[in-house]
């Protein structure tokens, strides 16, 4: 994410609403019987409805970039002996890393103007939390001591990145051959992150409509095979009657 962006990432707020989104039950996130239950528990289907287990070999090991509060680093988990989280959020890493050493995390999250619910944000039992670990970096530039990875994934990060292409240009040397590279988003681009010349899609280029498919494409290939496209749709609650209902894009990829 930019530098701009940060300030809303650090925020009470921000976190409050994200612990909730990777942690809350499905009561929690959406308590009204006629809302988008299938929506819910985002973080946790970017793993199990994208990653490709079969592709997965002896003591895998998973990158997690952009990893907020770390759900989704936590599910890998499950798949893989060692998972790496990475977040531009101070907060986010802290609350993680909260979560990796105790396992539960109290918070409150709002319910309406200054009333707020208790709740506690929890890994789930079976997890083992000792294949995790949080770090606080820059996806645009990556440290060059995190080695080589079975997967990467990059959730709701592509469209709140300074320079786009600046991350995706690291990832080939960052994944094995036959690796796995997903990349989930809404696409919500906004100069408030990305100025426009940086946009990866939803914009004109040469007279042509070009989507943000089709600009991972241009940047992934030759060194990645598209293998699928999902429909992810995702619901964060920002008090009990508002909430932001969003459809990501899931993409998958193998390096060659």
């Amino acid at each position: 994410m930019s530098s701009s962006s940060q300030p809303f990432y650090e925020s009470e707020k921000a976190i409050s609403e994200y612990l909730l989104f990777h942690y809350g039950s499905s009561q929690e996130q959406c308590p009204h019987p006629e809302g988008p239950s299938e929506a819910l528990h985002y973080p946790e289907r970017c793993v199990s409805q994208c990653l490709q287990k079969e592709l997965l070999g002896d003591h895998p090991r998973a990158l997690d970039l952009g990893c907020a509060v770390g759900r989704s680093t936590f599910e890998l988990a499950r798949h893989c002996h060692e998972v790496v989280g990475i977040d531009y959020s101070h907060g986010f890493i802290e609350h993680a890393n909260k979560l990796r050493i105790e396992g539960s995390l109290p918070y409150r999250f709002a319910v309406e103007g200054n009333l707020t619910q208790d709740a506690v944000a929890k890994v789930p039992d079976e997890i083992d939390r000792d294949r995790v670990r949080f770090l606080q970096g820059d996806a645009m530039h990556l440290r060059e001591d995190l080695g080589v990875f079975d997967v990467v994934l990059m959730a709701n990060l592509i469209d709140r990145l300074d320079d786009p292409v600046a991350c995706l240009s690291q990832l080939s040397g960052l994944l094995k051959s036959g690796g796995q590279l997903i990349i989930t988003s809404p696409y919500t681009w906004l100069e408030a992150y990305t100025p426009s010349t940086h946009w990866l899609g939803g914009l004109q280029r040469d007279g042509e409509n070009v989507q943000t498919l089709d600009g991972l494409h241009h940047h992934l290939n030759p060194a990645f095979q598209w293998t699928q496209t999902l429909e992810l749709p995702f619901l964060i609650r920002e008090h009990a009657r508002k909430y932001q209902w969003s459809v990501a894009q899931g993409s998958c990829w193998v390096r060659r």
